[in-house]
């Protein structure tokens, strides 16, 4: 299958690089340029494998393309991946997903698509295509990423995120939350 992938520095640890990628709502909207609305399904409040996920595209407005997927990996702060469930006619398969690793006073982070398309005799012309159109779009939403993670709104949110899932760990693990 087809992939597209982009990758950035950024100047804070591969947790926090992490958090960010995975806010949602109206601070994933800050700085992901990709997103019209996002939301977990089946009232997941987290993420994590199984949660799925319903997201627009801003591509063309109220019209744009939606998909629903689903969390197949989920590993903090290294890596996350997720599974198209049902989503756009022309996708056969879509999946997505981040890694992220120490890279001198920071993070590299690395977001990939695999993707494939129907109908089958009209691959030949539309992977080039979807090679251009979806090589565009994951560079600029990984360079909205990079925007974000020096956004302190993004940040706080997402450090929030990291406290708030930390005490939820803890407390399952059996442990006191001060």
């Amino acid at each position: 299958m087809p992939q597209v992938s982009a990758d950035v520095h950024v100047p804070i640890p591969p947790d926090l690089a992490f958090a960010v990628s995975q806010t949602t709502g109206a601070v994933r909207r800050r700085w992901d340029p990709f997103i019209r609305e996002q939301r977990f399904l089946d009232g997941a409040v987290e993420p994590g494998v199984g949660v799925r996920t319903y997201t627009r595209s801003s591509f063309a407005g109220p019209i744009s393309p939606s998909m629903v997927s689903e969390y197949v990996s989920w590993r903090p702060p290294t890596s996350v991946g997720m599974t198209m469930v049902r989503g756009p006619w022309f996708f056969a398969r879509f999946g997505g997903g981040w890694r992220f690793q120490p890279d001198g006073d920071g993070t590299l982070a690395v977001w990939k698509y695999t993707y494939d398309v129907r109908p089958t005799w009209l691959q030949r012309i539309a992977h080039p295509i979807g090679q251009w159109l979806l090589g565009r779009e994951i560079r600029k939403r990984i360079d909205g990423f990079a925007g974000g993670c020096r956004d302190e709104q993004v940040l706080a949110a997402a450090r929030a995120d990291m406290a708030r899932r930390a005490g939820a760990d803890q407390q399952a693990e059996g442990g006191e939350v001060a």
